[in-house]
């Protein structure tokens, strides 16, 4: 299965990239992600204040390796959901010697059956 760059097709920011898997509460929140959870679950099992799990995942979202989606219905309000939104990345050096990031994005990134997931429980 061929590397992509990304969903959109432009080049990831191998800075951001790079900088959010050097962070170890980065890399929990990720190998917690494997179906969507919220906040308060995400810093639960990683042991993570909230305010930092907010922060963490600001940091994922914008380097495009986490997804935001609206989860179950509680009530009136919807609550945020966050998955992973790939299964391997890639840094290696492209044919001018420049590093390079690849993403394989081969999971359904409109997070199949969990994209609709706001019926009332």
């Amino acid at each position: 299965m061929p590397l992509e760059f990304s969903s959109s097709g432009d080049r990831p920011d191998l800075e951001r990239i790079i900088g959010v898997l050097d962070d170890a509460d980065c890399r929990e929140i990720i190998s917690l992600l494997e179906a969507p959870k919220t906040v308060p679950e995400i810093a639960d099992e990683a042991e993570l204040p909230l305010s930092t799990t907010y922060r963490k995942l600001d940091r994922l979202t914008e380097a495009d390796l986490v997804d935001e989606t609206v989860g179950v219905r509680q009530g009136r309000h919807h609550k945020s959901r966050y998955v992973a939104n790939f299964d391997r990345i890639a840094i290696s050096l492209d044919p001018d010697r420049e590093l390079r990031v690849d993403i394989d994005r081969s999971t359904d990134q409109s997070l199949g059956i969990w994209s609709n997931a706001t019926e009332k429980f």
